[in-house]
């Protein structure tokens, strides 16, 4: 019973979220300007696919002086989709510079 509660909400959160795009596709604003070396794209849960859920997840990473992301804080978007986008973002790697949080979106499309 909590799963189709949980998948119902989390149909309604992606019309919620606009326009869609590929699941490899993303772009990434960032407060600081630092330019990522390193992208991971996302992994499209399986679940999703079969939900046909798409959408725009968007995530705080803290990138520490070296480059490499400390950690990763969901700001919206389908709870299903941001997990993969947290374990994507995760691995990526940026320019070495003072430590910042970066603003990342990541757009899923079924």
């Amino acid at each position: 019973m909590r799963m189709s509660h949980v998948l119902i909400l989390a149909l309604g959160f992606s019309y919620c979220l606009g326009s869609t795009r590929p699941a490899k596709s993303q772009e990434s604003s960032t407060e600081t300007g630092r330019r990522v070396i390193r992208r991971v794209d996302p992994h499209y849960p399986e679940i999703a696919k079969r939900m046909n859920l798409g959408g725009t997840v968007k995530v705080i990473a803290l990138v520490a002086p070296d480059g490499n992301v400390k950690k990763v804080e969901p700001m919206g978007g389908s709870p299903i989709l941001v997990q993969a986008a947290q374990s994507a973002v995760s691995q990526w790697k940026y320019v070495a510079g003072t430590e910042s949080k970066e603003t990342v979106e990541l757009h899923f499309t079924p």
